[in-house]
């Protein structure tokens, strides 16, 4: 099994092949199995994965460069990369059966998933019964196994937890209802159930991970492990889009070098110097956005490394830094589209596709900016703080 740094240099050779794939994968609203081969074959989707399982158990900075890098070439495949990979990471805390059924006989399993509780799950004799439609299942044709969010009622219709369920490809359908003008090649189609048991070990309750806790830390004790789940997770959506815009940057740069204005007479674009600033403001909100994603997991990990619980303000900062990262990336986008005259409308030019692709992603739950720039503020002017998506 290759260590994180060959899985990123193997990463990098597949960049151009990605890039020339993206308009096939926005074509058929299915990133091409091809790409997702071969980065399986990388070990790419391992990175998060214990070691018990054939996993690389890695350093998580080390799968956002990955994931930063494939969403440089193209959106669609680094955004499916990212969230079918982090899910290797939650099934690590499933309780020990879990981890079994879904890696026991092929430790190469991927998994989808959608979080938001459409669906309904009451409690039966030895687990529950789950029915219901969710939507917006990233790459969920390359998964064998999805991740569902549902609240659980009792006999009263009363809600009593939020659990995340576990469940193999023949217990759902999926309806291929994705038809958008970004992030095309992501198929989150909808996954429907129409009623299926799920063992109460192949659940997790929310409660759990919003205290960094589950059963599987019994056997996957490592701390890794030990990190907040929305943490992670909303960093795996915002590091795509951070990828996007460090692809549309350096593909901008390149063609600002040549590019001839002819509505100025023919002026050199690198000449003119409100071109310039517009590059530069671009390089600074992106880097900016990458440096805080990067600097506040270090800043988790060394708590979980010192053994200590993670402050809320720290959980808090990782959410503010998160949203507005995101705000960045766009920002950064939008100069270079603005920047970049008519033929950035060109539809077989890779800004435009980045412009669209961004925007999309803009509007993923995770990146709602004020419910998390509120309850940073709350907590910085005393307020309690209850429990959310931190």
């Amino acid at each position: 099994m290759p260590a994180t740094a060959t899985v990123l240099d193997h990463v990098r050779d597949l960049l151009p092949s990605f890039r020339d794939r993206a308009a096939e994968g926005e074509r058929e609203r299915c990133v091409p199995v091809e790409s997702v081969k071969e980065l399986d074959a990388t070990g790419f989707f391992r990175m998060l994965q214990p070691r018990r399982y054939d996993g690389l158990e890695g350093d998580p900075l080390d799968f956002y460069e990955a994931v930063r890098l494939i969403a440089s070439a193209d959106a669609s495949t680094g955004w499916i990369a990212s969230v079918l990979a982090v899910h290797a990471w939650q099934v690590a805390l499933f309780p020990e059966a879990a981890q079994e059924a879904v890696w026991g006989s092929d430790t190469g399993t991927l998994l989808s998933s959608s979080y938001a509780p459409t669906g309904k799950a009451v409690a039966v004799d030895g687990g529950y019964e789950v029915r219901g439609r969710w939507s917006f299942s990233s790459g969920c044709d390359h998964a064998q196994w999805v991740l569902l969010g549902a609240l659980v009622t009792d006999e009263r219709g009363q809600m009593v937890d939020f659990r995340t369920f576990l469940l193999p490809s023949d217990d759902y359908v999926i309806e291929h209802t994705w038809d958008t003008v970004g992030l095309a090649g992501t198929g989150s189609h909808d996954v429907v159930v129409g009623g299926a048991f799920v063992p109460a070990d192949h659940t997790l309750s929310m409660a759990e991970t919003g205290r960094c806790e589950g059963p599987g830390q019994a056997v996957n004790d490592g701390d890794l492990y030990r990190l907040p789940f929305h943490s992670l997770f909303t960093s795996a959506i915002t590091t795509p889009i951070i990828g996007m815009a460090y692809g549309a940057y350096a593909e901008h740069v390149e063609v600002q070098r040549e590019r001839v204005r002819a509505a100025y007479v023919g002026e050199r674009a690198a000449e003119d110097p409100f071109s310039n600033v517009r590059i530069a403001r671009a390089a600074s909100e992106v880097d900016a956005a990458w440096a805080l994603l990067t600097q506040n997991l270090r800043e988790l990990q060394a708590h979980v490394a010192r053994g200590e619980r993670i402050p809320l303000a720290l959980r808090l900062k990782v959410r503010r830094d998160q949203v507005v990262g995101t705000e960045r990336a766009i920002e950064a986008v939008d100069l270079l589209f603005d920047n970049a005259g008519a033929r950035a409308l060109d539809r077989s030019g890779h800004l435009q596709r980045a412009w669209r692709d961004a925007h999309a992603g803009r509007v993923h739950a995770a990146n709602d900016p004020e419910r998390a720039l509120r309850m940073y503020g709350a907590l910085e002017v005393g307020q309690k703080i209850a429990p959310g998506m931190y």
